[in-house]
């Protein structure tokens, strides 16, 4: 066995199918991986063994083992580029662009930000239980920017994935949400679970969803679009993009969760940013966690991406004289 895991559920979290409870505390491991783990017999309820599709109860231990598999699908070495915010030898921290797929998976066999740090890299492989991964602790969705740590040893991945899991890293985000929200500040504390019947969706206030929380607050208002700080609690997949489509602001460029917009708004201000932002606008800008090896607090900040630096200023030019822009708070 190469790793070796265990949490208890607590009450609100029970209730959800043993699968997917484990592929969102283990980010790093698909949901398809979790079930051929779990009839493996590698992720254990107690003492004993239980289907995928187990639900879960309070108080019920989840011990899951990782091992070391010859026979996986190892990702190759590519030359790509990387932006490195900061590099030791525990850890590496990335600025990742919008558009790169942080691992490899079903249509996007390469490619991906894995393939570039074995490049960086090539120690890193086999750091972590899925060698499709390594290294991999949380991750970005493909169209979202900004900071990821990655552990460079096996010792930095378990402390790093703890501190994940333990909501101990600190993670801030900007996004541009379509509409003009009128509070300052404001927390949205929502269950997200997986849509029933749109399954590459997500959606927010399901009874069986994993309980989320997302702190906010207003950045720059620009008549019909809000920049806000978001601050996650929770690492729930497509979050802050699910939670603010339940509030009624989606983000601006969200194709997914975006509402459809009338033929008669498209040549409003709006609607030209719109159709400027070809994906979501939502940048991690901010990481803050505890170094593996030293317990030091390290924090680390990505500038934001060019696309969504040109939609901000094109809103900048639509502001009255004297407001305070979005773009002026950030270069602060």
């Amino acid at each position: 066995m190469n790793s070796a895991f265990s949490f208890k559920i607590s009450l609100t979290e029970s209730g959800g199918r043993l699968d997917q409870m484990v592929s969102e505390r283990m980010d790093f491991l698909s949901r398809s991986r979790v079930a051929g783990l779990i009839k493996e017999g590698c992720i254990l309820v107690g003492e004993k063994t239980q289907k995928p599709g187990y639900r879960i109860r309070p108080g019920d231990e989840i011990r899951v083992f990782l091992p070391r598999e010859a026979d996986v699908s190892r990702p190759g070495a590519e030359t790509l580029s990387l932006d490195v915010i900061h590099q030791d030898r525990q850890v590496m921290v990335i600025n990742k662009p919008p558009g790169l797929v942080v691992h490899p998976g079903a249509g996007n066999p390469s490619g991906t930000l894995v393939n570039a740090l074995l490049n960086f890299d090539p120690g890193i492989r086999g750091v972590g239980g899925d060698e499709s991964r390594p290294g991999i602790v949380h991750r970005l969705d493909k169209d979202t920017s900004g900071v990821m740590v990655v552990a460079r040893t096996p010792a930095a991945f378990e402390f790093l994935h703890r501190e994940f899991l333990y909501r101990r890293v600190q993670k801030r985000y900007l996004a541009l949400a379509s509409g003009e929200i009128r509070e300052s500040s404001g927390r949205i504390d929502l269950p997200v679970g997986r849509h029933p019947k749109k399954r590459k969706m997500m959606m927010a206030g399901l009874p069986g969803g994993r309980s989320a929380l997302t702190l906010w607050q207003v950045v720059c208002r620009y008549g019909r679009s809000t920049l806000v700080e978001v601050e996650l609690k929770t690492g729930r997949t497509h979050q802050i993009r699910v939670h603010f489509r339940a509030l009624g602001y989606p983000l601006v460029g969200d194709i997914l969760y975006g509402f459809k917009r009338k033929k008669k708004h498209r040549h409003s201000v709006l609607g030209r940013v719109e159709a400027m932002a070809e994906r979501q606008m939502l940048h991690a800008w901010n990481l803050s966690f505890r170094h593996p090896f030293s317990g030091k607090r390290m924090e680390f900040s990505a500038p934001l991406p060019r696309d969504m630096e040109s939609v901000l200023s094109s809103l900048d030019q639509s502001l009255e004289t004297g407001t305070t822009t979005g773009a002026s708070w950030i270069s602060s």
